[in-house]
């Protein structure tokens, strides 16, 4: 991995990313890295460990307290997990100062979780290292082989517990769009072939989510708890949605909707609008992927699906990791690999309140997303895989006034032009929310400002002793 890239892609995300930790070892050898290299080794594709440079500078460079040492301490330590994780470290120089790079490799899935000889494995999210819970080192275990949850019969059911009209929508869909494949089938063999029930009678896990009455009768956390979170880290309007997924897909849309802030955005005609911050049908093709992907194997019946709302992204956490693919693959290919194979072809032929479709049939729910944001100007999801979680983050459109007038523009810069961009989009915002909007250094950014300052373009807000200083354009 070039530094060059990895300098890029870490201001860009304004921090350590799910693929790239940073450690600054100018004094010694960093206390995490242990815990570092064995959460990238559990990560789906690997990543990287970069020694050398601060986070809380941006990313500027300390230099290695002994390069040499710090090589041999990681070659040793890498030894100490079963099985042994997989390095590849390589030097760098950075403003004369020098830097190493681990790059990481992804222990094999039959072998995961690795684990270190102390018995502890780590697992890595968006925003940090965590140490494995016995309940998520099941759901390594679990995904050892190819996953059949979703066909599990439920003791105690029977199609007395479906809800009629729901089951009655998709037998005439069936019948209608597949009428010489599964739709030639009477009711009851309908049932049982579509995986609905079981050949004893009972529900599949697949046939009760997907066309139950109430599946929390027997599934009381496979909801969806959402809530906003305010900056304090209070939550409001906290709830837990429930009901067949169906309806908590279009419940989940309905709570956005309701919380969800509105912003102006100037339209290509130039008149100023109200538009929510989160585009809803980019919302409900992700809640939608999380309820069909999500783990239903026994060690995550009691984790639901988490949405929250920040003031500046929305993010999706559900349990279990992406199956068959990879997080770089997603939104670029019309790709349908799912861990619930049967759960994923009912949802085809299933459509939630309002007549949408659970379920894209060809699989491009996902580049129809990317393509709405990219004509939006907004940047695509984020997507973060730790192999028993997976994340979706969305962020909010901001106020968009209209663009600088092309005779303003030719005075400044390219790099200014950049800031002053992120300030007329931002609104009143510091160094670091410039920094993270341009992908530019700290020194970059306040060089812009302090020309933009000279040029009348931009002010002080706010700032001072102990206080952050905002910027916003004028």
């Amino acid at each position: 991995m070039d530094i060059e890239e990895i300098l890029r892609t870490l201001r860009f995300a304004g921090g350590d990313t799910a693929a790239i930790e940073v450690k600054s070892a100018a004094g010694g050898y960093p206390s995490t890295t242990l815990e570092s290299l064995g959460a990238l080794a559990n990560t789906p594709g690997g990543g990287a460990i970069v020694f050398g440079l601060d986070e809380r500078r941006g990313f500027t460079p300390t230099g290695v307290y002994d390069v040499q040492k710090l090589k041999q301490r990681l070659g040793n330590e890498a030894q100490d997990f079963t099985p042994h994780v997989r390095i590849s470290i390589s030097d760098a120089v950075v403003d004369s100062k020098p830097v190493v790079v681990a790059e990481v490799g992804e222990c094999d899935a039959a072998f995961k979780p690795c684990t270190h000889v102390s018995g502890k494995s780590w697992v890595r999210s968006y925003d940090g290292d965590f140490q494995l819970s016995d309940l998520e080192r099941q759901g390594f275990l679990s995904n050892r082989a190819a996953p059949h949850f979703d066909m599990a019969p439920v003791p105690g059911t029977s199609v007395a517990d479906l809800e009629a009209s729901a089951v009655a929508a998709w037998s005439d869909t069936v019948r209608r769009e597949d009428p010489s494949g599964l739709g030639r089938f009477d009711d009851e063999d309908l049932l049982r072939h579509g995986g609905v029930v079981t050949g004893a009678g009972e529900l599949t896990v697949a046939g009760l989510m997907m066309l139950g009455e109430y599946p929390q009768t027997w599934f009381s956390r496979l909801v969806v708890h959402v809530a906003r979170v305010e900056p304090d880290g209070s939550f409001r309007n906290a709830k837990s949605l429930s009901g067949s997924i169906p309806r908590m897909l279009a419940s989940a849309v309905d709570w956005v909707t309701q919380n969800v802030d509105y912003v102006m955005v100037s339209g290509p005609d130039g008149h100023l609008r109200d538009v929510p911050a989160f585009p809803v049908s980019v919302i409900r093709e992700l809640v939608g992927n999380a309820l069909v992907h999500r783990d239903l194997a026994p060690w995550s019946e009691g984790i639901a699906i988490h949405l929250r709302i920040y003031r500046d992204r929305l993010v999706i956490t559900n349990p279990g990791g992406l199956y068959g693919l990879t997080v770089e693959r997603l939104g670029r290919e019309a790709i349908s690999r799912s861990r619930n194979a049967k759960l994923v072809a009912l949802g085809v032929n299933v459509s939630a309140p309002g007549g949408v479709r659970v379920v894209e049939s060809l699989a491009s729910g996902l580049i129809r997303v990317n393509a709405e944001l990219d004509g939006q100007g907004l940047p695509r999801p984020t997507f973060v895989d730790t192999g028993i979680q997976f994340t979706a983050i969305v962020k909010a459109t901001r106020h968009r006034a209209p663009r600088t007038p092309t005779t303003m523009v030719e005075l400044i810069g390219a790099k200014q032009q950049q800031v002053l961009t992120a300030l007329i989009e931002g609104g009143q915002v510091g160094v670091a929310d410039l920094v993270e909007r341009t992908g530019l250094s700290p020194t970059v950014v306040r060089r812009a400002l302090t020309a933009l300052r000279e040029k009348r373009m931009a002010t002080v807000v706010s700032g001072g002793r102990g206080r952050e200083t905002t910027y916003e354009a004028t």
